[in-house]
């Protein structure tokens, strides 16, 4: 397997990629391309954005299937992204209301050469979250690799919490802190933080983010009361739009892919290579700008509801089977 040319001026985005095996109730198992970071690079790709995904695939039949799966979409796997190692899965049981519940078969140890070179300038926003900032040997690497490019890149940060896979609340609570601090924007579940840190509301936690020097914005995503959004000044609502729902899986990096989606398109993100498009020091500064006050700025609620447009149309679907732009469109003219 190759990973073919980088798109210019990418999104680079880091952390697993893996074979979701989905179990229903009457014990039919379907196996589907998955892991959080790999979900939202495709869900970027799908929206128009050329994207870069640094993460651990085996050269195994389930490495091929996902390489191909993330390729027909545009996603461009880094060249240190295959290992000779078998690739990582994640067993997802679906209750009666289509919730998915994990056990996980995961090694994540980050190819160095996955990375490239520090000093590329290709890359003008990073995305990471999920068992890539958690796991041992890999999220020390992937740490790392935000604090080295955050001077001239964006940062997005998703802690996507997989409890049977941590180490405590504590050790995840401190390592978790410090990739919030080097993000420009953050998405998290309540069940997230109320993981991190037990005994705490997720909405104090969320207001105390976004509250300090770290994220200009966080979002707290309530399953299908929709979300909260919170910035240095304020906070505001964002409905959940109705759907019949076929299960949640990829509902939560549907959401992530298109908040930064909407963001990047605004300048808010950075993208810089592309024509009038913003670098990271004028990005964060303008989304610094666009919540300095209590009042929500328009290119931020247009973000808001894309990302739960997009999370409700991936809740209509079987897997992590993230929406085009067109799709949205033609949903959205459609409801």
């Amino acid at each position: 397997m190759t990973a073919g040319p980088a798109p210019t001026a990418a999104t680079l985005v880091i952390g697993e990629a893996i074979t979701d095996i989905l179990t229903g109730e009457n014990g039919t198992r379907r196996a589907r391309p998955g892991g959080s970071p790999a979900n939202v690079a495709l869900g970027l790709a799908r929206l128009g954005h050329p994207v870069r995904l640094a993460t651990r695939v085996g050269r195994d039949r389930p490495g091929h299937e996902l390489h191909t799966h993330l390729r027909g979409s545009g996603v461009v796997l880094t060249p240190g992204s295959f290992t000779d190692d078998p690739t990582s899965s994640a067993t997802a049981r679906l209750d009666a209301a289509g919730t998915a519940h994990y056990t996980f078969d995961i090694t994540w140890d980050l190819p160095p050469a996955a990375l490239g070179s520090p000093a590329d300038p290709s890359s003008a926003h990073f995305h990471t979250g999920s068992l890539a900032t958690a796991l041992a040997p890999g999220a020390e690497r992937v740490l790392s690799a935000v604090e080295g490019a955050r001077a001239r890149a964006t940062v997005s940060y998703d802690p996507n919490i997989r409890p049977a896979l941590l180490a405590g609340a504590e050790r995840e609570r401190e390592r978790a802190e410090r990739f919030v601090a080097l993000s420009d924007v953050v998405k998290a579940s309540e069940e997230d933080l109320g993981r991190l840190h037990p005994g705490q509301s997720p909405e104090e936690t969320a207001r105390r983010w976004a509250a300090g020097d770290g994220p200009a914005l966080v979002v707290l995503t309530l399953g299908g009361s929709g979300a909260r959004a919170y910035w240095r000044n304020g906070r505001c609502d964002v409905p959940a739009t109705p759907v019949e729902v076929a299960d949640t899986v990829g509902a939560g990096d549907a959401f992530m892919a298109g908040l930064v989606s909407a963001l990047l398109h605004t300048g808010l993100l950075a993208s810089a290579g592309l024509p009038g498009a913003p670098d990271a020091a004028r990005a964060r500064t303008a989304l610094r700008e666009a919540t300095a006050s209590a009042h929500l700025d328009r290119r931020v609620a247009s973000a808001l509801s894309l990302a739960a447009r997009a999370a409700a149309l991936t809740c209509t679907r079987e897997g992590a089977d993230p929406p085009t732009r067109h799709d949205l469109v033609k949903w959205t003219a459609g409801s």
